[in-house]
């Protein structure tokens, strides 16, 4: 080998670990979306965040995330999803929204998802199992819609004399259907009636609301929906107004004024959707990632709303609050 010739190579193998070094690995990109607003969703995305920080991954800093957001038109959500794909993201999160994984696993079966639902993940067809989901997709399962019968059961300890309870459904939740037929027996075994009200769109909400005096009723039971979540303010305001007991799927309705929530941690939810997002970012695959259960749910009263309606809460149902607001 000529001198000129060995200079260049020993120079060459020389250069190599300074070259490889200086080349950083491409920074990983996340596609969150959901159905709601970024309004309300500040606490879902702070926890989610602080899941992936777990796993060590900061926005900004080595992954970035690309935030969509229905703002409760679901129709929007295909072309959301589809847009993720198309950049081909590292991984796509659908904290909180049922349709968004449905849509993201039509869309999809290599892009890896992690979901946070309400439901049933098996029995809306999102996964195989818990324990195995197959395919591209895994994440956290709420059971929120499983558990109306509790809410039903609690908010007719709290006020016993309710006897006619109106039920608020948005129905096009995957699980409307379910939760009218579980709530229909539930009060026909309880010895009470319900009034189902449906409100897709903020509009149907008003008008619901705006009626619900014609229908007699003397509590309200709200189901799992973020469009519900969206307007837990205004759900609150209109209970009040109406003078009804009414109980809720999740703490922040309770903190926003309503009487009492029942339900998962819903931040612990989406914390735990951030930690399998960092996990599959590290090389880890959905498949083979169970889907996770609440291990705890919880209890929520608004004394300060009790009080404003007159009612004195028996004392087993303060005994199993987990939270009381005074």
């Amino acid at each position: 080998m000529r001198r000129r010739e060995l200079f260049t190579l020993i120079g060459s193998i020389l250069a190599w670990p300074l070259t490889a070094h200086s080349q950083e690995p491409p920074v990983p990109v996340v596609g969150y979306v959901t159905a709601g607003t970024p309004e309300v969703s500040l606490n879902a995305v702070k926890a989610f965040l602080e899941g992936l920080g777990e796993t060590g991954f900061v926005e900004g800093r080595n992954v970035t995330i690309e935030y969509r957001w229905a703002r409760n038109d679901r129709a929007r959500l295909p072309e959301l999803v589809a847009d993720l794909v198309n950049r081909h993201v590292a991984v796509i999160a659908t904290p909180g929204s049922v349709p968004a994984a449905v849509e993201a696993k039509a869309a999809t079966t290599t892009i890896p998802i992690v979901f946070s639902t309400a439901g049933d993940p098996v029995r809306l067809g999102i996964v195989t199992s818990f324990s195995r989901p197959g395919g591209n997709i895994t994440g956290v399962a709420s059971m929120n819609h499983e558990l109306l019968a509790k809410r039903f059961e609690l908010l007719v300890e709290a006020v016993p004399t309710v006897r006619r309870i109106a039920v608020l459904v948005n129905p096009n939740s995957t699980s409307a259907e379910s939760t009218v037929s579980q709530a229909q027996r539930v009060a026909g075994e309880s010895g009470r009636q319900i009034e189902v009200l449906y409100a897709r769109t903020d509009g149907d909400i008003d008008a619901a609301f705006a009626v619900l005096p014609e229908k007699h009723v003397d509590a309200l039971l709200v189901t799992p929906a973020t469009l519900f979540l969206n307007r837990r303010v205004e759900l609150a305001a209109y209970a009040a107004r109406l003078a009804l007991p009414a109980i809720y799927f999740e703490r922040e309705s309770a903190e926003a004024g309503g009487l009492m929530s029942y339900g998962p941690d819903e931040l612990d939810q989406y914390r735990q959707a951030g930690v399998y997002t960092g996990r599959i970012l590290k090389g880890e695959k959905p498949a083979e990632l169970p889907v996770l259960r609440p291990e705890k749910f919880c209890l929520v009263i608004n004394l300060r709303t009790a009080k404003s309606l007159g009612l004195t809460l028996p004392r087993i149902t303060l005994s199993r609050a987990d939270a009381v607001i005074e």
